[in-house]
């Protein structure tokens, strides 16, 4: 009991000397004031830089809405579909109207959609995933095959040969890495053929991005994206933003090892 008053009386005669010390140097307490006010916003950015915040849990970490908007996607033609006659009927919902018997799509829908498929092609790459573009359309594969392999990922432009995925041990002979994500600029080989690729992502679970026409059906895409899947302008406006969607998903994390990298060779 005596041990415990004689620290509560030396606690106080240091509180009294502080007190004091500080009423008789006023510079020392101001600047004392400024340094604790400099260094206070130093701390919270450090925290900043050392916490790595989690893409999933935020709704556009990537910022792929400031990418494109509805006059981009009006001005590369996206809004023009067939014919009337050749609508699919799962296709109505995203159908703003017809003119001189040519389907309108609706923009404000594509766009909403679309800036999903670019939201999940970037957390892919993020990620490290395999991304394979696929098409069959001998005007547009060449640009295809450009962006692919600016985007240092995969590419197949040529027949597709069946069993590919679902047989690809056989079929390669030796076990093969299975794409994360496949985005297709066309879901149809003919008028009525769908793209084989199609039917065997959904039988192996694996994710797809497609642009689908008037005539062609959303419901077997995991992220459809209505729109022309037929012009040039289109497509290389589908390729310019999938190119830039996947390069901030890898560049992020490259950003984010470095920044890991850093904090273990600290500690």
């Amino acid at each position: 009991m005596r041990s415990l008053l004689l620290c509560s009386r030396n606690v106080a005669t240091c509180c009294r000397n502080i007190l004091s010390f500080a009423n008789n140097n006023p510079g020392r307490h101001d600047m004392i004031k400024t340094l604790s006010t400099q260094t206070q916003p130093q701390t919270e950015i450090e925290k900043k830089e050392t916490v790595s915040l989690n893409p999933i849990h935020h709704e556009d970490y990537f910022q792929v809405k400031k990418m494109v908007t509805v006059k981009d996607l009006f001005n590369a033609r996206v809004h023009y579909g067939h014919k009337e006659g050749s609508l699919n009927e799962y296709m109505v919902p995203y159908i703003f109207g017809s003119r001189m018997g040519h389907l309108i799509f609706d923009l404000d829908q594509t766009l909403k959609m679309l800036h999903q498929a670019l939201n999940v092609a970037a957390h892919i790459a993020y990620r490290d995933g395999v991304i394979l573009f696929v098409t069959q359309s001998p005007q547009h594969c060449h640009l295809i095959e450009k962006t692919a392999q600016e985007c240092k990922e995969f590419v197949h432009t040529r027949s597709w040969r069946q069993g590919m995925l679902t047989n690809s041990t056989m079929m390669f002979g030796a076990v093969t890495r299975l794409p994360d994500l496949i985005i297709m600029f066309s879901t149809l080989t003919t008028v009525l053929d769908n793209h084989q690729a199609v039917v065997e992502a959904a039988k192996m679970a694996i994710p797809t991005i497609a642009v689908v026409d008037s005539n062609s059906n959303p419901n077997i895409i995991t992220y459809p994206i209505p729109g022309n899947d037929d012009s040039a302008v289109s497509i290389q406006l589908y390729c310019r933003l999938f190119k830039e969607a996947i390069l901030k998903g890898k560049a992020e994390r490259k950003r984010v090892l470095e920044m890991y990298k850093g904090q273990s060779s600290d500690s």
